[in-house]
């Protein structure tokens, strides 16, 4: 017979995830047409392809450009050939070597293996590089018409190293514009700059900006902390430098009682007896 309690083996879960779920939430085309932007504006800065792990120490110029007859690659060891002459060999070796098996259940539910991510290539027409690119791994393809966002940037962490085709690269100013409106996309223009000069320092550090500024302020003064004199000695003997003698000397000058004379005893003894006769 089948187990259907959430205790046997093989059973359901407990409480299981029902189909109604929100599974996605949307956003506005706009925002998510600004964030493609964004992600391919961070794939041509060194410092964050460099930031999320990429080795780019070997590439002569970022972003990296091949000609059109890339495209028209069929064979992955030729695809492989044109990386490691654009000296992206580190990279590939990167991602190869960093298959690992997956944590938790995901090894059973066909997601056994994680691999870091390699470079993108992006092509403008497929003439076979993109089953040429199938088999390395951490290689991806995508057509420059269908950038994705989890593509470019993966994880939410910009800055993804991308192979571009000559034809692909000189798609981007249609599909997405230079200073107007882009021809390829209704509505959408390329986020203006807040900043025309975005180097701070320079910024702060110049002679406009510091001809307004106050003068640096010095250290605030430290204010010691206040202790009790009746717990700490140090400070009673600051305040009061008797206090050794006085402590030393019992309170309003008498002596400690010591022990009782045999006279005063033998006085306690008789009176009582001599009570305790009268009763």
């Amino acid at each position: 017979q089948g187990a259907f309690g959430n205790m046997c083996r093989g059973g359901r879960m407990f409480a299981p995830n029902r189909v109604w779920r929100k599974w996605h939430r949307k956003a506005p085309v706009a925002q998510r047409r600004a964030a493609v932007a964004s992600a391919l504006a961070a794939s041509g800065v060194v410092p964050l392809i460099m930031a999320r792990g990429h080795r780019v120490e070997d590439v002569a110029e970022v972003p990296v450009v091949v000609s059109s007859a890339a495209q028209k690659t069929v064979k992955t060891a030729a695809v492989l050939e044109i990386l490691n002459k654009l000296g992206l060999g580190k990279d590939l070796e990167r991602a190869r070597t960093s298959k690992k098996t997956r944590t938790g259940k995901g090894k059973m539910r066909n997601r056994r293996y994680v691999l870091r991510r390699g470079p993108l290539v992006v092509y403008d027409a497929d003439e076979g590089i993109k089953r040429a690119c199938a088999n390395l791994p951490g290689v991806e393809t995508c057509r420059v018409d269908g950038l994705n966002l989890l593509q470019l940037a993966p994880g939410g962490h910009s800055g993804r190293l991308i192979v571009w085709t000559e034809d692909a690269f000189n798609k981007l100013d249609t599909i997405y514009g230079v200073e107007a409106d882009a021809p390829g996309k209704s509505k959408f223009s390329l986020p203006t700059p807040m900043m025309s000069n975005p180097d701070i320092s320079r910024i702060i550090n110049s002679d406009e900006v510091q001809s307004v500024l106050r003068p640096a302020r010095g250290q605030p003064q430290k204010i010691p902390m206040k202790k009790n004199p009746l717990k700490n000695k140090k400070v009673m003997l600051a305040l009061n430098p008797a206090a050794v003698i006085a402590k030393q000397e019992p309170a309003g000058g008498k002596k400690k009682k010591g022990k009782k004379d045999a006279k005063v005893k033998a006085v306690g003894k008789s009176f009582y007896k001599q009570m305790v006769a009268k009763d």
